[in-house]
């Protein structure tokens, strides 16, 4: 029987591939995969929705100290900032779990660094899932603006790598 990190490690294989329908059966176990327009928009309100729980945090901390308003006024403008920009910057996404590494091995320099100029299908890092290394490319032209996961970390589905202010 699979595991369900297999079964992921699949999904995203086939999300990553021009493939639209894939069927594995072994075992008695069978899966069926099949790509749908759906899918992207999904991803889009999934990565949303992290986002919104994130900006009442500052909140709370605004009440705790009479002299603390212009303060945290200041911090909410601040936190404002950042969501606008990021509204026109793109997410790179991990497509699996894994480990996030910059470097295609500890001795060599990283793919990419902050300012670094990327295309489409330029490779900006690896993240490695059960003993496979997965390049992952950049998905778009324009200049990498974060790296948000240090190397080495341990990444989630869906997590955003890096922000890329695209041209």
């Amino acid at each position: 029987m699979l595991k369900i990190q297999e079964i992921r490690e699949i999904i995203k294989l086939v999300d990553g591939s021009s493939i639209n329908e894939f069927t594995y059966e072994a075992e008695g176990t069978k899966i069926k995969l099949k790509k749908t327009a759906a899918a992207p928009s999904e991803a889009v309100a999934a990565d949303a929705a992290p986002a919104a729980p994130q900006t009442p945090a500052p909140a709370p901390a605004a009440p705790a100290a009479p002299q603390a308003p212009a303060a945290a006024d200041k911090g909410a403008e601040e936190a404002a900032a950042p969501d606008t920009a990021n509204a026109n910057m793109h997410k790179i996404l991990s497509p699996m779990v894994g480990t996030f590494y910059q470097s295609p091995s500890p001795e060599e320099a990283a793919y990419v660094q902050v300012g670094s100029k990327v295309g489409a299908e330029q490779v900006v890092c690896i993240v490695e899932a059960m003993k496979l290394f997965n390049e992952i490319e950049a998905e778009v032209d324009g200049e990498i603006a974060e790296i948000l996961v240090k190397d080495g970390q341990l990444v989630e589905y869906g997590q955003p790598l890096f922000l890329v202010k695209a041209n």
